[in-house]
């Protein structure tokens, strides 16, 4: 499965407001392991930048003067994104603002449905517990030292650690799953290869007898009954 772990920086709170986005940061992984593929872009919000959200992420005038209007990079990023899910801490406001991007640019709108909100996920697994970035990072023990600014790319790396910790800390290499894809050589999803001949079973009709004895034991509707009714058991 290709998902895209994202981060915006803005402007703003509301694009409702004026205020645009002034840099993506994207990580891509597939069955959640980092591709290595990425995507970085600054972008030219045609307007000035506030002291407040300067202070947030350094992006200046000068320096986002030279940079692409969105109107410039939104096919690229559309390619990009393609049909993946969007993985985004506090999914609601970047959503809101690559909708109002791409609005403005006569764009389709991505699907709320296409995002998977990382900030709902901690505050139900953590309850009462902060869900920043950073708090999540000191739980995790994930370093962060580097983030002394908001940065759409670093936030997008450290939100993916953070997401593989926040599903259980979860080794992809040793996962069990139904996908019938796997990571092959440069990041590409290769065929596992199948058995010409499935295995036989291993269980002895007395192994079975004995299993289905000790269900019988268990009360009214185990849940291994779900299982022998399936013809699982």
């Amino acid at each position: 499965m290709r998902e895209l772990v994202l981060d915006t920086e803005t402007t703003g709170f509301e694009p409702g407001e004026g205020h645009r986005i002034v840099e993506i940061g994207v990580v891509e992984l597939v069955n959640l392991m980092p591709t290595g593929r990425t995507y970085h872009q600054y972008i030219n919000p045609n307007r000035p930048m506030p002291p407040e959200a300067f202070a947030v992420h350094g992006l200046g005038d000068d320096f986002l003067r030279d940079q692409p209007l969105f109107d410039a990079i939104v096919d690229a990023f559309l390619t990009f994104v393609g049909d993946a899910r969007l993985v985004i801490h506090n999914a609601s406001f970047d959503m809101k603002f690559l909708n109002a991007e791409l609005g403005w640019a006569n764009r389709p709108l991505l699907p709320p449905e296409q995002a998977f909100d990382t900030l709902t996920l901690a505050r139900k697994k953590f309850p009462g517990a902060p869900a920043s970035l950073d708090a999540l990072c000191r739980r995790f023990g994930i370093d962060n030292s580097e983030r002394t600014k908001h940065g759409a790319l670093l936030d997008s790396e450290i939100l993916a650690e953070v997401y593989l910790e926040l599903l259980g800390g979860q080794q992809p290499d040793f996962a069990l799953s139904n996908d019938p894809y796997e990571m092959g050589a440069g990041g590409k999803a290769a065929p596992l290869p199948r058995r010409p001949v499935p295995l036989p079973p291993r269980l002895t009709e007395e192994e079975r007898a004995a299993h289905a004895a000790f269900v019988a034991g268990l009360g009214d509707a185990p849940v291994w009954g779900r299982y022998a009714k399936a013809g699982r058991g």
